[in-house]
């Protein structure tokens, strides 16, 4: 989804009326918890906490995307939140889950660049890769590095090597800062490739992604398109950016989590296992929680 505040601008009475809706809506627990305890120190292993938010161990070695725990999403204003209400609960406790080395943020978003739960994560332990023009949003000396990426620049964390990738979105957080940037992400550790989408419309530059090492999981939005088809691509259009990738597995996210758009809820993953056709198994992960091991 966009800056929350240029939605609320252009939906103004509808965003107002689910905000009084939300109010009285309980969220759903997660369907599913991982058990990261089983996660090998070897191998890919990821978890889908909800909307952009991935858990990945490559070798051990742990990766955060875009993390978003906060049950409600939106401007802070004295003690509360103004702003969309959670669907469905995190599939982790941000304290429980695994610490992670790496904190992988796509751009400025509230959806996707969730201040709250980044303070909860500031540790001096874990580093963080943003988008240019965004580290402003953060207490950088609270974590152990905050490096900004502007596209095609990479930056080396540990054992992996973090590339960023030009999406077709865009970063401003409210409707003034249009000076931020977007990513998205390739990560190489070793022998293991993994590809983070961020959040994105359809567009070629994910053939640039395409290499003699393969990709073998592309982390890919599919939600939100209906009508903001011009920032979210649709499930087709994702499994097609995915390909020129060269993605062996696909790992949908952004969406079940918030009602960003007016798709019905079950559509985006829906349409995506159809656009697989025969390949089903290509998607890795279905529903909040799931798990994938390669």
């Amino acid at each position: 989804m966009g800056g929350l505040a240029v939605f609320a601008y252009q939906m103004a009475p509808a965003f107002w009326r689910r905000v009084s809706e939300d109010m009285k809506r309980e969220v759903d627990p997660a369907p599913r918890m991982p058990d990261f305890a089983k996660w090998s120190a070897r191998g890919v292993h990821a978890a889908w906490i909800g909307h952009t938010t991935v858990l990945l161990s490559i070798d051990g070695f742990r990766i955060l995307t875009d993390p978003v725990f906060s049950t409600r999403i939106g401007v802070r204003v004295g003690p509360v939140t103004v702003g969309l209400k959670r669907l469905v609960a995190p599939a982790a406790d941000i304290f429980e889950a695994p610490e992670p080395d790496l904190i992988l943020l796509s751009h400025a978003h509230m959806d996707h660049f969730d201040v709250p739960s980044l303070r909860k994560l500031e540790n001096r332990r874990t580093a963080v890769i943003t988008a240019a023009n965004t580290s402003d949003l953060l207490r950088t000396r609270r974590y152990a590095s905050v490096r900004e990426l502007r596209w095609n620049e990479s930056a080396r964390v540990g054992p992996a090597t973090v590339r960023a990738i030009e999406v077709n979105h865009w970063g401003a957080r409210m409707r003034s800062d249009t000076y931020r940037s977007y990513n998205g992400y390739v990560i190489e550790t070793g022998r293991h490739r993994v590809l983070f989408g961020g959040d994105t419309a359809y567009t070629d530059s994910f053939r640039q992604v395409r290499s003699s090492k393969p990709v073998e999981l592309a982390i890919m939005p599919i939600g939100a398109y209906d009508p903001w088809i011009r920032a979210h691509c649709n499930p087709e259009q994702a499994l097609e950016m995915a390909n020129h990738a060269g993605a062996e597995f696909v790992l949908p996210v952004h969406h079940r989590t918030f009602e960003l758009s007016r798709e019905p809820r079950n559509e985006p993953i829906e349409r995506l296992l159809h656009a697989a056709g025969s390949s089903t198994e290509r998607v890795c992960v279905r529903g909040i929680g799931d798990e994938f091991h390669l």
